[in-house]
């Protein structure tokens, strides 16, 4: 399968294939060197795939993002090629799809994510973030991870979908299989990923057959009611739809809470200038977002032979585009590799941009925003209490576990006032 490889500088030492270059942390020193020397860059594959493109600047993620007639989805965004079945399958699923489809299966949820619906969404989000806290608080430690930062996505994707919140669990077990399925801890090969996908369609059938006999207002009762082109989702389709919006709208935000709450314990004096001015949460999030995002890659494939930075791409050719690197790219941020809780303006590219922009972006933003003005105003003082342990993954920047510490609420003054 390999081709000719292109007359671009080689760096062996360089594999962001091997999920085990990841355990450690994000390798960001190879993506200061790719971007400095090669920043269009011919990568090989270890099991015998073809290779692609490591995009690695700002600027040409956005161009091929940008671009989906020369650059399509519909191919796989993950690096590994799929023919056959497998990719039919995978082209159910929104995130494997180019226009004019994609813009047509995206209309049937996106007023479940708008501006005003996330608006109204602020109170209940509030209460159940408070709740979580609550939960907590008297502790004095805890399991971040768990304890915390899964939950209020969890919650709130439960909310959205129609999911009981007694369910909700199922949602997370099956999402870190999904996604985890690089870690031994949650799978052992992809065809155990493959069993948690149905599961993930099980559940969402006989949450489907409930709604047909009484709909609700909840993104499940509106799939099953959508149509696209004049007809309404087959239940493959359906079922694809459901596993998309019940992994991304709890796995994401997940891992960004829990990167942003280790971004903070590991620069507290950041995080004490959030405790003496909440106002500044918001910039602070959006810097989480930039230091730490949860997705690393996504792949396009080229449509018809191009160029990107003089180097040429033929059609066929993998493209991936690694979120890491380009918001820590030199020529758009200062100091890029600096924490900074106040870094203005601030355009990173964690929830991509053009057509696959993030759905739930103002959904995100709403959470994070919430649970970090809770945690910040009554645990103060949260520090690492043992090891940090993170995914084995190349695709999700994902942490399994962080204990902590904290002063108990009871035993504050102000509380006991």
């Amino acid at each position: 399968m390999s081709r000719a490889v292109p007359a671009t500088p080689r760096f062996p030492e360089i594999d962001l294939t091997d999920p085990d270059n990841f355990v450690a942390g994000v390798p960001h020193h190879w993506f200061r060197k790719l971007r400095a020397e090669a920043p269009v860059y011919w990568h090989e594959e270890s099991d015998d795939g073809p290779g692609f493109w490591a995009i690695t600047k700002y600027e040409d993620l956005k161009h091929v993002s940008r671009s989906p007639k020369l650059f399509c989805s519909s191919q796989g965004t993950n690096i590994e090629s799929h023919d056959g079945e497998t990719l039919q399958r995978l082209q159910m699923i929104m995130l494997n799809m180019d226009p004019p489809k994609h813009v047509k299966f995206r209309r049937l949820v996106q007023r479940g994510f708008t501006p005003n619906r996330v608006q109204h969404m602020e109170a209940r989000t509030r209460e159940r973030a408070r709740a979580i806290v609550d939960a907590v608080a008297g502790r004095g430690e805890c399991d971040f991870v768990n304890d915390v930062a899964a939950e209020l996505p969890l919650q709130v994707i439960a909310d959205l979908m129609g999911v009981p919140q007694e369910d909700r669990r199922i949602l997370f077990d099956l999402s870190n299989r999904l996604i985890g399925f690089e870690d031994p801890e949650f799978q052992t090969s992809r065809e155990d990923a493959m069993q948690a996908s149905a599961e993930m369609w099980a559940y969402a059938n006989q949450l489907a057959a409930r709604r047909r006999e009484g709909p609700q207002d909840d993104l499940t009762t509106a799939l099953l009611t959508g149509e696209v082109d004049g007809e309404r989702l087959n239940e493959l389709e359906y079922d694809s739809f459901f596993l998309l919006l019940a992994v991304a709208g709890n796995e994401t935000t997940r891992n960004l809470i829990s990167h942003g709450m280790l971004a903070l314990m590991r620069h507290p004096e950041s995080r004490d200038r959030l405790v003496a001015d909440p106002s500044l949460i918001p910039d602070a999030v959006e810097e989480m977002l930039r230091y730490s995002p949860p997705v690393m890659y996504f792949r396009r494939t080229a449509t018809a032979d191009t160029e990107i930075r003089g180097v040429p791409i033929r059609a066929g050719d993998k493209v991936v585009l690694y979120y890491p690197s380009v918001n820590r790219d030199e020529d758009v941020f200062e100091d890029p590799d600096r924490f900074d809780v106040t870094r203005s303006p601030n355009h990173h590219l964690a929830f991509g941009i053009g057509e696959h922009f993030c759905l739930g972006a103002n959904l995100a933003r709403l959470e994070i925003n919430i649970l970090f003005e809770e945690l910040l105003a009554r645990l103060p003082d949260m520090e690492i209490a043992g090891e940090v342990r993170r995914l084995r993954s190349s695709f999700i920047d994902g942490i399994k576990e962080i204990p902590v510490r904290y002063t108990p609420e009871r035993g504050r003054a102000h509380r006991a006032a």
